[in-house]
């Protein structure tokens, strides 16, 4: 028998108060992860917002990654594409910091209403969540290595210590992550400077050799268009650090009159401004490489930032144990102040993306030990030997993410193709946004084909770039062909004027009318995070903008009129879901046989002749 289909009758649904767990209900502990951050919670000052953000500027895989691509593609490649991915990253940062500190949202609410929709931003939340725990497992194997120099510590025990001593300093959120950061900063600043003065100072004429140095192999000693691309791969990963910037920036107070110098200020030094010390610090890695390779060091070891700041640190003081230590005081702090921030962020982004898949809630501090539980696997197996394969790879799915989502920003808000606000409710979304979920997948595949060697070298070494201005000018296109209809699934209306707080009817607790939306189900107002989390109401505020509706939608367009009742059946949804996913695992497995085959080709040993050779030699650094 046939289900009746649902009744256009307003639905009413009982309703049955919820009551949040003691970690969820404690915003010192939730930090606001899945809601709009409220005027009354934005206490602290631009200055202590702002320190507390740049204090992630201080990790040391900038070093790394700037010393891996001087290494392989020598100094003149490195620096060009070190200064191309800054000014990348300053002019695409820009605008994202802006929306999210003047609208009170996280970067994955902030790209909820940017291009993406309700569902179609968990992708990004993954794609977020996936660079935090690489970052968090490259530093933390960073920070184990320094510990086992000192004190022989095997790394397998290093690693595991490494990152649980994080999860009590990140439980408490933005309140102690703030005080840690403020008081280690004047130290971690003086231990980053000292070094170097000292070296330029016995050394004057250190950095002659530098700009000479042609990597490892040699080749890299004039300015080479595929070994620039081959860097900038590397270095475009950094891309999505805004999003950690923007967790911190979305604290800020609101603009004023009074306080406009203060708040521009802090906004463009934490938010964009982050890459010039990241900058600095990459070339900063590519010559510490440089002169411990001119000692007589391995390719790995003078990659390592353990190694760079051992030999630095050797120029203050004479006594190696002294230098030994000096070096893993600095480690601990640099990594301790940057991994705080990774597992913070990737604690908010498991928060939005399990929220919206299993309509449930236990609290950020669990998805932080989650968060930080994946990132502990990774060190184990080894990430920080692959760190520029893993970088390259991530870079381009981040370039296309951030490319649509700058698209949004930057052109369809100007020019009226998209609202000038940034809605982030489910009640007001449609599930998929084809402005940013269509941009980034084609802006993906694009340059994913161009990376494995489809469209020639010269395309291959410039896929990431590729990835970002293909999403920023897909994401108009699409905006304009479809007419913004994607947007807003319903009018914003049913709300009064001005940020008076409201009762939730389903929490019953108070929050700013930014936060609340109204409920034709429940017949009152509810919270954004009570909306996130019900199943019972089915979306029937907005039945048409459903995930299921839009695809038989798509679907009904593309198949013939006799087979179109068939589209609604739940087997073809089930069907659609698989295809895709199998297609993107057959990317992902035919990607890692890329890689693997150019290792092999890298030994000298041919890839299995039962499966096409490589056409593109990825470098690798390990």
């Amino acid at each position: 028998m046939e289900a009746s289909p649902p009744s256009s009758a307003p639905q009413r649904i009982a309703t049955v108060r919820r009551d949040y767990n003691t970690w969820v209900a404690n915003e010192t502990l939730e930090d606001y992860a899945l809601r709009f951050t409220p005027r009354a919670f934005r206490k602290w000052s631009e200055w202590r917002v702002a320190n507390t953000a740049v204090g992630a500027v201080s990790f040391l895989a900038l070093e790394a990654i700037g010393g891996a691509i001087a290494l392989n593609y020598g100094f003149v490649n490195a620096f060009w594409a070190i200064l191309a991915v800054s000014v990348l990253i300053f002019l695409t940062g820009l605008p994202i910091a802006y929306y999210a500190a003047r609208h009170g949202l996280d970067m994955d609410l902030l790209t909820r209403g940017a291009g993406f929709g309700y569902l179609g931003s968990t992708l990004t939340s993954l794609i977020y969540a996936s660079f935090t725990f690489i970052f968090f497992a490259l530093e933390a194997a960073i920070m184990a290595l320094a510990i086992q120099l000192l004190t022989g510590l095997p790394l397998s025990i290093g690693y595991l210590v490494c990152a649980l001593v994080i999860l009590p300093l990140v439980a408490y959120g933005v309140t102690l992550i703030s005080r840690l950061q403020a008081w280690t900063q004047p130290i971690w600043l003086l231990m980053l400077v000292v070094p170097y003065v000292a070296i330029l100072h016995q050394d004057p004429q250190a950095l002659n050799g530098l700009f000479a140095f042609a990597g490892i192999e040699g080749n890299g000693g004039q300015f080479n268009l595929l070994l620039f691309g081959s860097a900038a791969a590397v270095a475009a990963a950094l891309v999505t650090q805004i999003g950690e910037q923007v967790d911190f920036l979305r604290f800020l107070p609101e603009q004023t009159r009074r306080n406009r110098g203060r708040w521009w200020a802090a906004l463009l030094c934490a938010g964009p401004g982050w890459i010039l010390p990241g900058a600095a610090k990459m070339l900063a890695g590519a010559f510490l490489a440089y002169l411990l390779v001119s000692a007589g060091a391995t390719a790995d070891k003078a990659a390592d930032p353990t190694q760079m700041y051992l030999l630095a640190y050797g120029y203050v003081f004479a006594d190696p144990a002294w230098a030994l230590a000096a070096m893993t005081l600095f480690v601990v702090i640099s990594q301790v102040k940057i991994n705080v921030t990774n597992a913070y962020a990737g604690s908010l982004a498991w928060s939005n993306f399990f929220s919206r898949v299993t309509h449930s809630h236990p609290g950020r501090v669990v998805w932080l030990v989650f968060n930080v539980l994946i990132a502990i696997v990774l060190m184990e197996l080894g990430v920080f030997q692959a760190l520029e394969h893993v970088l390259a790879l991530f870079g381009h799915v981040a370039l296309a993410w951030i490319g649509a989502l700058v698209g949004d920003l930057v052109i369809n808000k100007p020019l009226g193709l998209s609202p000038h606000g940034v809605e982030f409710r489910r009640a007001y979304l449609y599930d998929i946004n084809p402005v940013g979920v269509g941009s980034m997948f084609a802006a993906f595949g694009g340059s994913i084909l161009a990376f494995a060697g489809a469209f020639g070298e010269l395309a291959g070494a410039l896929s990431p770039f590729l990835a970002l201005f293909v999403a920023m000018l897909l994401a108009p296109v699409i905006a304009r062909v479809t007419r913004g209809r994607y947007t807003l699934a319903r009018p914003r209306d049913g709300l009064p004027p001005g940020p008076a707080s409201l009762h939730c009817v389903i929490c019953r607790n108070a929050f700013e009318t930014d936060d609340m939306a109204h409920c034709p189900a429940y017949s009152g107002f509810i919270c954004s995070l009570c909306c996130t989390l019900d199943a019972r109401c089915h979306d029937r505020c907005k039945p048409e903008a459903r995930l299921a509706e839009q695809l038989g939608g798509v679907l009904a367009q593309l198949v013939p009129a006799s087979w179109r009742p068939l589209v609604h059946r739940r087997l073809a949804h089930y069907l659609l879901v698989l295809v895709s996913f199998s297609a993107i695992l057959g990317v992902a497995l035919g990607l890692l046989y890329y890689e693997e085959s150019a290792k092999l080709q890298v030994a000298g040993i041919d890839p299995p002749r039962s499966l096409p050779p490589s056409p593109r030699s990825i470098p690798c650094c390990c």
